[in-house]
C-alpha cells in the first residue's frame, strides 16, 4: 500500500515551504503520495493546526510539526 503524506500549511510560510521541499526530495526515493492542505481561512483547521504549521500526517496519523525529522519520517514510510 502506498503511504499518503498530508502537509498542513499556510501561504507565505517559510517553514512550510522548507518542509514541503524536503518531503518532495524524499518522494523521489520512496513511493508515497503528497497532499498539501492550506489552512488559511479554514476556521476548523486553523483552530486545530494554526500554532503548529507545518504539520505532517502519514496515513492520517500526526507525525511531525515545525521541522521534518527525516530519519523518523523515512522509517515511518518503510514500516
Amino acid at each position: 500500500m502506498t503511504a499518503k503524506v498530508t502537509i498542513y500549511s499556510r501561504h507565505g510560510c517559510h517553514l512550510c515551504d522548507v518542509m514541503k521541499d524536503e518531503v518532495v526530495l524524499i518522494q523521489q526515493e520512496l513511493s508515497f503520495t503528497i497532499e498539501i492542505i492550506y489552512i488559511d481561512k479554514n476556521i476548523e483547521l486553523e483552530e486545530k493546526y494554526g500554532e503548529q504549521v507545518p504539520v505532517i500526517l502519514i496515513n492520517g496519523e500526526n507525525h511531525d510539526f515545525f521541522k521534518l525529522n527525516e530519519i523518523r519520517f523515512r522509517k515511518a514510510l518503510i514500516s
